[in-house]
């Protein structure tokens, strides 16, 4: 039971933590984009 409870609330605090640095959905999506674009760029294509 502890351990669930524990579950829950790393993710809770994960996924709070994670829209504050993004403040909306547009920004995330910006977000992985980037990623995406970094990850495209430094496989050589």
């Amino acid at each position: 039971m502890k351990r669930k409870v524990a579950t829950a609330v790393m993710l809770t605090l994960t996924t709070l933590w994670a829209l504050a640095g993004c403040h909306t959905v547009k920004g995330v999506g910006e977000d992985m984009q980037s990623g995406g674009r970094a990850i495209e760029n430094s496989s050589g294509r």
